[in-house]
């Protein structure tokens, strides 16, 4: 496989190679033919009690990236007999009022993000009173431990940020814009503030209403067209790589456009040269991994982290990494 270039632990590194072990075509056809399986509902892999595991994220209506969380929470749920409800909003208050529904439906397990922390303190309180264990994913890896959950699964975002910056840097860029889509995210904050942290250029924020795209690509074309000094677009999701594409095309710019996150059309993007890097977190993975915790803690008490987050990334993905994970994204499990 292509090289990857890492700011994780060996630990981390060596699940990371788990999770792509048998990259041979028969291997890829039996994982793709796992996935179809799972989606049409395969038999379970234990005989443990039919238990109900429900995930509430601050996902936006028509995030790519939460299809993938989903696809691995759900595999996780069919191999281990657990019945998967899934519910989102990326207003905080109502993702709340999605936490207490699935407390007062008595579930087994509750998977939350916490990117808006303020507004989940209380909800967390009542499932931890109400006695249904709690593993946070994806964001708030520094309110979890706090709110009262067991674990927290994703990546670290200001790392993230910082080998943003030093990728910058490899680079010889000078100056940066890091596009904000979701105002209140503090994990897009840190990213963001991490970047620049290490950054030896200029980088300079702007915000842009993530679930309005063609607002986004016309907010980030007036930005181009008004500073050309801008070399860099760093955008914080998948989905808004090709709107930064776009912009910066209209605008006339020479800029190159980074982002976070992966799928399958990031990774055309980077085989084509219209994107520069990418830092993939492993979505599908941090979805698996907290199904799967809440099925362990229930049926063997067991856990992992030892209080510490538990990192499925950051990790560097150029063009040389494309063709490698190409066929992982078109599944949409990476």
């Amino acid at each position: 496989m292509a090289r990857f270039r890492t700011w994780v632990s060996v630990a981390v590194t060596a699940a990371l190679g788990l999770s792509l072990a048998g990259c041979s075509s028969t291997g890829g056809k039996r994982a793709e033919d796992a996935r179809k399986a799972a989606a049409a509902g395969g038999k379970a892999a234990v005989n443990t009690p039919r238990w109900t595991v429900a995930m509430i994220t601050h996902s936006g209506d028509g995030d790519s990236f939460w299809d993938i969380v989903q696809n691995g929470a759900k595999q996780a749920a069919v191999k281990d007999n657990i019945k998967f409800l899934y519910s989102h909003s990326d207003q905080g208050q109502v993702q709340a009022q999605y936490v207490d529904a699935a407390i007062d439906k008595k579930v087994d397990g509750i998977v939350v993000t916490l990117a808006k922390p303020g507004a989940m303190k209380s909800a967390l309180a009542r499932a931890k009173k109400a006695g249904i264990p709690v593993v946070t994913v994806n964001s708030g890896a520094d309110d979890s431990k706090k709110f009262g959950a067991l674990a927290h699964i994703g990546q670290d975002e200001s790392v993230a940020g910082e080998a943003v910056g030093d990728e910058l840097n490899k680079r010889g860029k000078k100056k940066a814009l890091c596009v904000l889509h979701e105002q209140g995210n503090v994990g897009h904050e840190d990213r963001c503030a991490g970047a620049k942290k290490t950054f030896e250029g200029t980088m300079e924020n702007i915000y842009v209403t993530g679930t309005n795209m063609p607002d986004v690509q016309s907010a980030l074309q007036a930005k181009l067209q008004t500073d050309k000094k801008i070399d860099t677009v760093v955008t914080l999701g998948a989905p808004f790589a090709d709107a930064a594409v776009k912009a910066k095309d209209e605008a006339g710019s020479k800029a190159e456009v980074d982002t976070f996150d992966l799928n399958s059309e990031v990774v055309d993007g980077l085989k084509a040269k219209t994107l520069g890097f990418a830092v993939d977190q492993q979505p599908y993975l941090q979805g698996y991994e907290a199904v799967d915790l809440l099925w362990l803690y229930r049926y063997n008490a067991d856990m992992l982290g030892g209080g510490q987050p538990v990192l499925t990334g950051p990790q560097i993905v150029t063009r040389d990494d494309a063709d490698a994970l190409a066929e992982y994204t078109k599944r949409e499990t990476r």
